[in-house]
């Protein structure tokens, strides 16, 4: 049987290494190909301070990637498809069953965030109705790609979720003393915003229960994702067990 092949784009530095690594090893372990590309096909690096927890201070346990996952990235960081991307101008979308979009508010995400290629690249995606899943930040590219037939964004009759304004201002709040607006990837626009004003209906923007504590696999209640069709979307890395699970199911079922 054909393996399922599963495209992750990242920007060459500053990605979140929890929103890549755990969806990366749990869907290895389901047998999935795991495809890395990069705006020029260099070796990517996720986001040194949320690895180290250097200069988190005092919210340094709270803010850090857990352990699972810098373990996780430990074991991704190896793998022989991210230690050797494609280029973002490099890839198909009838090569893939799936693309993962995962965040990183470091202002290194920008070259992704922003990428026209990547924006086309998820349109193509949209089209054929193929699995298109985006986490955190990740939800702001997606809210970006915009159908040159429509003039709209793809994901303006979806519902989804992304990360919340209330936990991008607590986040730069509790640390801005020191960190400045590190955690502001937009100084004066949130992401939560952003991708409400793409929307055609302000309800379809779903903020979920309150995101108090991290999900894991024997405590899957504490996650939360929108699912509307083929499209998955979800908040933070609390989320990302619920997250990476649905878009297993997703691909499978595809």
């Amino acid at each position: 049987m054909k393996r399922k092949r599963v495209l992750i784009p990242v920007p060459t530095y500053g990605f979140d290494p929890s929103e890549a690594a755990i969806p990366w090893k749990l869907m290895s372990e389901q047998g999935f190909e795991m495809v890395f590309i990069t705006p020029e096909g260099s070796r990517a690096s996720a986001d040194r301070l949320m690895l180290s927890g250097e200069r988190l201070g005092i919210w340094k346990s709270v803010l850090q990637a857990r352990k699972d996952a810098i373990l996780a990235y430990s074991e991704m960081e190896k793998s022989s498809s991210f230690l050797n991307p494609l280029k973002y101008s490099e890839v198909d979308e009838n090569d893939f069953d799936a693309i993962l979009l995962p965040g990183g508010h470091d202002k290194g995400a920008k070259e992704y965030l922003e990428s026209e290629t990547l924006q086309q690249l998820i349109v193509a995606f949209f089209k054929v109705q193929k699995p298109v899943a985006a986490i955190c930040h990740g939800v702001v590219l997606a809210a970006r790609s915009i159908d040159a037939g429509t003039g709209k964004s793809v994901i303006r009759n979806y519902k989804t979720t992304s990360l919340l304004k209330s936990q991008e201002l607590l986040a730069y709040n509790l640390t801005r003393l020191w960190l400045q607006d590190y955690y502001l990837t937009y100084p004066g626009l949130t992401t939560e915003d952003e991708v409400k004003a793409v929307l055609s209906d302000q309800n379809n923007f779903i903020k979920g229960p309150t995101p108090l504590f991290k999900d894991d696999p024997k405590n899957l209640k504490r996650g939360f994702v929108v699912r509307d069709k083929n499209y998955l979307s979800a908040r933070w890395p609390g989320d990302l067990y619920n997250f990476s699970f649905e878009l297993i199911k997703m691909v499978q079922d595809k």
